[in-house]
């Protein structure tokens, strides 16, 4: 797809500013969230999320493994010490993100604040392009998708969308481990392997900043001179 094809410039490829990147097959997307023990490990443990887990609350996953990274601090912050990949349908994702609109105002997006806060109010998704971050936990120039669920999403992510939840915990303490040595390369190794996510051209128009999601006016027809 146009969207998420490389840009070249100056020689080099570089990353797109708006592009979904993570770990796919033909029917699955990966996603991270990190929970207190009390939450993640039965949830890997059975496979799905326990009563507990509050379906009324705001959920986010995030696609990228480093940046969940940067938001549990490697699985360290507390309620965040069990880090969870959980394998959702494509077509759940597809759904989330078709139902999502921007947690924040966009000028080349919304014709008006109005709109966007009636938006805000009805959907049961929020996405936000966060600055992606590389093995040392530092910003990259370019975003990474952080998908918020709420009301219909987050139930149907908790009963009908998961796939699979795995505890990758002791995969984030060993990557840490090598970033602290110095053993970029070996860190890098293990990281999965997150690639641009496809989806038909057109579907993000309403979630990148960078494209309108509405028609420009068209400009009035310039007069013809007269003699």
């Amino acid at each position: 797809m146009a969207w998420a094809a490389r840009c070249h410039k100056a020689g080099r490829v570089t990353t797109p500013t708006y592009e979904i990147r993570a770990q796919h097959t033909a029917t699955t997307v990966t996603v991270y969230q990190a929970y207190a023990p009390a939450i993640g490990l039965p949830a890997a443990r059975e496979g799905r999320f326990p009563a507990t887990w509050k379906r009324e609350r705001m959920t986010w996953i995030k696609p990228s493994f480093l940046w969940m990274m940067y938001r549990c601090g490697w699985g360290t912050k507390n309620d965040q010490e069990t880090v969870l990949a959980v394998e959702i349908t494509r077509e759940g994702f597809a759904w989330a993100l078709e139902h999502a609109c921007l947690s924040h105002y966009a000028s080349g997006i919304h014709p008006d604040h109005a709109t966007w806060k009636r938006q805000l109010r009805d959907t049961p998704a929020r996405v936000q392009w966060d600055p992606e971050r590389d093995l040392r936990l530092n910003p990259l120039p370019h975003r990474s998708l952080q998908l918020g669920l709420t009301g219909e999403a987050a139930h149907r992510y908790a009963d009908a969308w998961t796939v699979s939840i795995t505890d990758v915990t002791d995969l984030a303490h060993t990557v840490h481990a090598h970033v602290r040595a110095g053993e970029l390369d070996a860190a890098r190794a293990l990281l999965p392997e997150e690639r641009p996510y496809p989806v038909p051209d057109g579907f993000l128009r309403h979630l990148r900043p960078e494209l309108p999601a509405f028609p420009a006016p068209t400009p009035d027809p310039v007069p013809a001179p007269t003699a």
